[in-house]
C-alpha cells in the first residue's frame, strides 16, 4: 500500500523501525485504559509485537508522521475481529497530539483512500462507554452507532459506515 498524504500527514504502514515509537504509544495512561495492557514493556517486546502484527493477515497498522519532521504521532488500525462481520478501524495517538485534529485528519483520509474502500465496502468500530472522546470523533467521521455489544465481558459501543468504493 502506497502511504497516505494529508496536509499534515503521512499515512505508512507499520514496520519494525516503529518499535521504539509503540513502546511509547502502548504504554500511554489512554491505551492502558481505553485500549488495554499489552504487556510491551522494552524495546524487544515492542518488536516482537510488531512483528506479530505485521504477520497476521487480518491485521493492518498504519503510522501517522508529521510531514516535516517525520515525527510519529499515532497509528490507526484495520482488524478483522472474530466476532464482527467486517473490519475495524481503531486509532490511538501520544497524548501531547491529543485535541489538535490530528485524529480526525488521518482517520478521514484512511477511510477515503480507495484501496481501504475497495477492500472494505462497511467499516465498523467498537469503543468504551466512557471513551467520550473517541465517541465524538467516530461521529465527526460519520460513524452511527448500531449497538452495545458485549466481548469477552466488556461492554462496547459498536459503531458503523457505508464505504463508498
Amino acid at each position: 500500500m502506497m502511504p497516505i498524504l494529508t496536509s499534515r500527514f503521512s499515512i505508512d504502514p507499520l514496520t519494525l523501525n516503529d518499535a521504539p515509537f509503540i513502546l511509547e504509544l502502548l504504554n500511554t495512561p489512554g491505551w492502558k485504559k481505553f485500549i488495554g495492557e499489552r504487556n510491551v514493556n522494552d524495546l524487544p517486546d515492542a518488536i516482537a509485537y510488531v512483528q506479530k502484527i505485521m504477520d497476521n493477515p487480518s491485521v493492518s497498522y498504519f503510522v501517522v508522521r508529521v510531514h516535516n519532521s517525520k515525527t510519529a504521532v499515532g497509528v490507526l488500525t484495520v482488524i478483522k475481529r472474530e466476532y464482527l462481520p467486517f473490519h475495524d478501524t481503531g486509532f490511538a495517538f501520544l497524548p501531547e497530539y491529543n485535541g489538535k485534529g490530528y485524529a480526525y485528519e488521518a482517520a478521514s483520509a484512511l477511510l477515503k483512500d480507495p484501496e481501504i474502500q475497495a477492500a472494505h465496502p462497511k467499516m465498523l468500530a467498537t469503543c468504551l462507554k466512557d471513551n467520550v472522546r473517541s465517541i465524538r470523533l467516530l461521529e465527526k467521521l460519520g460513524m452511527v452507532f448500531d449497538k452495545e455489544i458485549i466481548n469477552d465481558g466488556e461492554n462496547l459501543l459498536l459503531f458503523s459506515l457505508k464505504l463508498d468504493a
